[in-house]
C-alpha cells in the first residue's frame, strides 16, 4: 500500500474540507506514519475516516476529530502540551512536532509500551510518557498551556482543569450519553475557566470518566 499517497488523501479529502488550516497541523498529519500507531491488521485502514481498535477497549481518534481538535487549541512553539490517553501515541507525536513538549499520560502498560517504542523508531524526544491514573492528569509538570483528551468523556475533571496555566486551553469530546457528542473549548484567563461547545463529534469513550451520578432519597 501506498501510505504517502493515503496521508495525501486524508488530508485532502479529510481534513483541509472540515475548517482545519493550521499549516503545522497539516504538515504534521502528512508527515506523520499513522499506520505505525495501529497492529498490523488494521495498517490497511489506518487512514479512514474512523476510529480504530488498539485492543482493550481503546481506540486511535478519528484523523479530522483530531485535526479539528488540535486546530481550536490555537498552538504555539512555546505551548507545554498534557495529553489524557497517550494510546499508541499518535495524539502526542502529532502535537510535539508543533510545541516545546508533550506530558502524555497512560493507565495501560501495553499501550503505553507500544507508544514508546513507536516515539523512539520516530525520533520523538520531546514527549515524556507518564504511567498513572488518567482521570489525575499530572499535577508535578503543571501548570500546562495545553490540555487534550485522546477520547470522548462524560465529564472534563476538575482536577484537570485545575491544571491549565493563565492563557492555558483544554478541549476535549464531551458526550453525556447523547446520539451526538460536543467538542469542549476551555480557557483560563485572569483564573477564570470558561468553556463553549465548538462542533459536533463522536469518538469512543476514555476509560474513567463517568459523569458522577446524585443519588436521591
Amino acid at each position: 500500500m501506498d501510505f504517502g499517497s493515503a496521508r495525501q488523501n486524508m488530508v485532502d479529502c479529510q481534513i483541509l474540507p472540515n475548517n482545519v488550516s493550521d499549516p503545522r497541523i497539516v504538515d504534521g498529519l502528512l508527515r506523520l506514519p499513522r499506520e505505525n500507531f495501529v497492529s498490523a491488521d488494521y495498517k490497511g485502514v489506518s487512514y479512514v475516516d474512523d476510529a480504530l481498535p488498539l485492543g482493550d477497549g481503546r481506540f486511535l481518534m478519528e484523523p479530522m476529530i483530531v485535526g479539528r481538535l488540535l486546530e481550536e487549541l490555537d498552538l504555539r512553539s512555546e505551548d507545554i502540551a498534557l495529553c489524557i490517553g497517550c494510546a499508541s501515541g499518535f495524539v502526542p507525536a502529532l502535537l510535539a512536532s508543533i510545541v516545546s513538549a508533550v506530558v502524555a499520560v497512560e493507565s495501560n502498560k501495553s499501550l503505553a509500551e507500544r507508544a514508546s517504542t513507536t516515539f523512539e523508531s520516530l525520533s520523538l524526544d520531546n514527549i515524556a510518557l507518564i504511567d498513572g491514573p488518567l482521570q489525575d492528569g499530572h499535577l508535578k509538570q503543571a501548570p500546562y498551556d495545553i490540555i487534550i483528551f485522546d477520547g470522548a468523556v462524560e465529564e472534563v475533571p476538575e482536577q484537570i482543569i485545575n491544571q491549565l496555566a493563565e492563557d492555558g486551553r483544554l478541549t476535549a469530546v464531551v458526550n453525556q450519553g447523547r446520539s451526538v457528542g460536543r467538542a469542549h473549548l476551555m480557557t483560563c484567563h485572569n483564573g477564570v475557566v470558561s468553556g463553549r461547545d465548538v462542533f459536533d463529534a463522536n469518538t469512543p469513550k476514555l476509560p474513567g470518566f463517568e459523569k458522577r451520578r446524585l443519588f436521591r432519597f
